[in-house]
């Protein structure tokens, strides 16, 4: 796994000194060159997760957790990452009111996926008490 870390640092650092070259020339080919560099990293990550999920869905299982909540998690992990590079790339253009609004859509996204988890918390403490 580290040597995989260190060959997706060369990558990105590669792609970034490129994109730097590239800016000056033509924004456009840089930011291009900026997104397909996300694409792919983003595609190795899943190609890491994938086999993982099962083992975490496992975990989640043996606990007693919903499976309907193991899948609110993983969608707001996926929400996060996808925001992140999103806001990440609209500011590399120089886009800050645009990043500002990915994240506030993010941020809405993971609200709006989380109302059935804070449902069932709110109706577990009612309960109790």
């Amino acid at each position: 796994m580290v040597e995989n870390c260190f060959s997706v640092a060369a990558f990105c650092i590669c792609a970034c000194v490129l994109s730097i070259a590239l800016r000056q020339y033509c924004r456009e080919q840089s930011l291009m060159l900026s997104l397909g560099t996300c694409i792919i990293v983003l595609g190795g990550v899943m190609a890491f997760i994938y086999p993982l999920a099962g083992d975490i869905r496992e975990i989640f299982e043996g606990s007693g957790i919903s499976d309907a909540y193991i899948s609110l998690i993983f969608k707001a992990a996926a929400i996060c990452f996808i925001t992140q590079i999103t806001c990440e790339i609209c500011r590399d253009s120089g886009e800050m009111a645009v990043a500002s609004a990915a994240e506030i859509w993010g941020r809405a996204a993971v609200t709006f996926i989380s109302v059935p988890v804070l449902r069932a918390l709110l109706e577990l403490i009612g309960g109790i008490l």
